[in-house]
């Protein structure tokens, strides 16, 4: 873990949601009115690709699915820095 800076610590209790999304698809309604048990939907991101991790909608890491005590859980794999956020424009891909 991190140390973090005295002067942020007053922030510490601050709530925000945290937030990961595995990939995303454009269907046609009748597509989605068609989906059952057992329907696959294909992602736009491929399996070994990092994850965007996002706090209040805003990119902050990239990370890598684990299973953790029977949960899914997200691996840290780095943090994104101000410069990385400006040339993606905050949008996750």
């Amino acid at each position: 873990m991190n140390a973090i800076n005295p002067a942020m610590h007053r922030f510490g209790d601050v709530t925000v949601r945290l937030s990961v999304e595995l990939g995303r698809t454009d269907m046609p309604l009748k597509e989605v009115l068609a989906l059952g048990e057992g329907s696959v939907v294909a992602l736009n991101r491929l399996t070994d690709e990092l994850l965007d991790v996002t706090a209040n909608g805003r990119i902050v890491a990239r990370g890598e699915v684990v299973a953790q005590d029977g949960r899914f859980a997200l691996r840290i794999v780095s943090l994104v820095g101000e410069e990385e956020v400006s040339a993606r424009g905050n949008q996750p891909s």
